[in-house]
């Protein structure tokens, strides 16, 4: 899992989270693992006074998304959009 605070100019310059890249290995699912993990991750971005954590997914099961409501996250509250490079090989940008 990857975690970040990131540095904001509104909401009266707090801080937001972004969690990504959340995975527990198949012989350690439904021990908790997850649950723990991701919980003690939202307590690190509430202790620094972030006003919101964000946790994009590209998952569409319902078990996976409903894991994470009962962690906390709401799936109806906002919508991401993502942009992605153009395919490799790109030619490096001109000085």
């Amino acid at each position: 899992m990857r975690r970040a605070v990131i540095p904001n100019l509104t909401r009266a310059c707090r801080p937001y989270g972004v969690i990504e890249n959340v995975v527990t290995d198949l012989a350690h699912r439904g021990q908790d693992w997850g649950r723990a993990v991701l919980s003690h991750a939202l307590s690190e971005a509430w202790r620094r006074n972030c006003y919101k954590v964000m946790l994009p997914t590209g998952r569409k099961d319902e078990a996976t998304l409903r894991f994470y409501g009962h962690v906390g996250f709401d799936r109806q509250d906002k919508q991401a959009l993502v942009a992605k490079p153009p395919a490799w090989p790109v030619s490096p940008p001109e000085r």
